[in-house]
């Protein structure tokens, strides 16, 4: 097995973000972007797991706050063979999907989940109950930011019959946001909290850091 090197790992995915442009689109210059997501490079290497990426397990995620940008402009950075992500989402109502009171995010703008994981023992289990099997667990469900960040990172992880809900973002309502393939591209849409779906997981971390 290939030894993993979380430096190089952290190294890569600020440089994907860089080629996707996200300084402007957090209208940050490219300083300023760095100044922010630098710091945790010492992070990701004490913090993480030694075991290598895989399409179902990842050692750790960047993520970028919803807050410097939202779900709608960040779908278009992900990619699946070439085609471009998108959001059915208008932007005032994706605007509404905030962390469940029960999942704590780290204050800063830019911070790092760990052991991020499709958890293929919730395929075919509705969100509320894949939850509550991912809380048993000790692990946490990922928000809407962490599930774009993830495909962003990891475009491989989109697959076929293998997607997963994104159930720490919640807006009230019984709609759960979720990250499939349509059209052979990453869509942003959701699914009904107590609806179980042959294709569709329930993705979990087991931790944030900031």
């Amino acid at each position: 097995m290939t030894e993993f090197d979380p430096g190089a790992e952290f190294d890569r995915q600020v440089q994907n973000l860089l080629d996707k442009g996200y300084p402007a689109l957090t209208d940050m210059t490219r300083d300023n972007f760095m100044g922010l997501v630098a710091p945790l490079r010492d992070v990701a290497i004490t913090g993480s797991e030694r075991r290598p990426p895989s399409r179902a397990h990842v050692p750790f995620v960047l993520v970028i706050k919803d807050r410097l940008i939202n779900a709608n402009q960040l779908m278009p950075m992900t990619e699946l063979k070439r085609k471009a992500g998108f959001s059915i989402f208008e932007p005032d109502d994706i605007a509404r999907f905030n962390a469940t009171h029960e999942v704590q995010l780290p204050e800063r703008d830019a911070y790092l989940i760990f052991d991020v994981d499709r958890e293929r023992e919730t395929l075919n289990l509705s969100p509320e109950k894949a939850v509550l099997t991912i809380t048993e667990r000790g692990k946490a469900p990922i928000t809407v930011a962490e599930g774009i960040a993830f495909i962003t990172q990891y475009p491989d992880s989109s697959e076929k019959n293998n997607c997963f809900s994104l159930a720490a973002s919640r807006c009230g309502d019984r709609r759960v946001p979720a990250l499939w393939i349509s059209k052979g591209a990453p869509k942003l849409g959701w699914c009904w909290a107590g609806n179980p779906h042959t294709w569709l997981r329930t993705a979990s971390c087991v931790g944030r850091a900031g």
